[in-house]
């Protein structure tokens, strides 16, 4: 019986420690999440979320999606790319410029006026294996709640082509059938992630490590349906392919 109650003990102790670590990595991973957007002083807002980054490196590079700086700035205005530093109603801002970005795999890499505390390391393993599990942390529907970071726990369900072929064949555009013919593969996950998410890194949750960027979720019907009828399936980017754009550019 003594036995019995000393294996117990061990067993809730063991999980009470894999419990807090997981905390202690979700608290240190969050302080180098930031926000990508848009910063216009004559604007209405001024500030416009497009999506989430995450700090690497030094501290001033900033690892986010290629969809989420895509737009242009506005001819004529006084808009700044910037990122958001910090939570809440009154983060820093930090003018950001376009390093390096790879359309193909949708990623972008920026460079910061100001640097960010804490940045997140880079693993070099290699692929997943299905079942692994991994946490991302981003700002979904930051545009309506805010900067605070928000962080959701699934696992790999598969590894799937970039691009699933349409049944439509009116959907197949030039982009479309490129990636057909030059598929690569990406994570599934059976996490939920929402707008505001792209760019957020996908880590380990044993080592805190980003293994992948969420970059697209799968949408049933519309892209209202994301927020009303979300299909629980993401997609996230190898950051092998962040590795090869950071090499490339030689930071």
């Amino acid at each position: 019986m003594k036995n019995i109650l000393t294996i117990v003990l061990f067993l809730l102790s063991s999980a009470y420690v894999s419990a807090t670590d997981f905390e202690n990595l979700v608290k240190n991973n969050k302080s180098a999440v930031v926000g990508v957007g848009i910063f216009d002083p004559l604007g209405s807002p001024r500030s416009q979320l497009q999506g989430t980054g995450f700090a690497i490196g030094d501290g001033t590079l900033v690892a986010t999606n290629f969809h989420v700086v895509e737009r242009a700035l506005e001819e004529g205005s006084q808009q700044r790319r910037v990122v958001f530093i910090g939570t809440g109603n009154n983060p820093q801002i930090s003018q950001a410029e376009i390093v390096k970005t790879d359309p193909a795999h949708d990623l972008a890499i920026l460079r910061i006026e100001q640097k960010v505390a804490n940045v997140l390391s880079l693993s070099t393993g290699g692929s997943l294996p299905d079942g692994r599990e991994v946490a991302f942390t981003g700002y979904p529907i930051g545009a309506v709640l805010g900067l605070y970071p928000a962080t959701h726990k699934g696992m790999v369900a598969a590894t799937t082509p970039v691009v699933i072929p349409s049944a439509n064949a009116q959907q197949l555009s030039l982009e479309v059938l490129k990636r057909l013919r030059e598929p690569f593969m990406v994570y599934q996950l059976d996490a939920t992630a929402y707008p505001g998410n792209s760019g957020s890194p996908v880590y380990d949750v044993k080592t805190g490590e980003v293994v992948a960027i969420i970059n697209k979720v799968f949408v049933k019907e519309s892209k209202e349906s994301a927020l009303s009828a979300p299909s629980g399936i993401t997609y996230a980017i190898p950051v092998k392919y962040l590795r090869d754009l950071l090499a490339e550019a030689s930071l």
